[in-house]
């Protein structure tokens, strides 16, 4: 099956950093969205193995993203891994407390960004097959 890997984030730059770092992982496709209502419409229409979001965007904000995917079933196993300049006391801890399966704050390193991918996907596949 196919890894379908989803960047939320409103800025080009931002997404296309992380998207290069992430083609990096054997049969991935890289979706996009640009706020999360974007990302939660294409949820909704498509399977996606992990969602890597920004937290300010229009419309909708990453932290509404996440409390969505974690209290929908079908999609509440989806991985998430949060990127934000956004580094006012607390944002980290309140998005791990959604749902959040990690946090980066930026600057970041987008090979750990893409190795931490990569271990949620792996515990992820290791939990389903057992």
């Amino acid at each position: 099956m196919e890894t379908r890997l989803l960047i939320v984030d409103d800025s080009d730059c931002s997404a296309e950093t992380l998207e290069t770092a992430l083609l990096e992982l054997p049969g991935v496709r890289i979706l996009r969205a640009a706020s999360g209502h974007e990302a939660w419409t294409r949820i909704q229409d498509e399977t996606v193995s992990a969602i890597i979001t920004d937290l300010n965007m229009p419309r909708m904000d990453g932290f509404e993203l996440i409390e969505r995917v974690r209290a929908k079933a079908a999609t509440t196993a989806i991985p998430i891994v949060v990127v934000s300049a956004d580094s006012a006391p607390g944002i980290q801890e309140k998005a791990r407390q959604l749902g959040a399966n990690a946090v980066f704050a930026k600057p970041y390193s987008p090979a750990a960004v893409r190795e931490t991918v990569e271990e949620l996907l792996h515990a992820l596949q290791s939990r389903d097959s057992a």
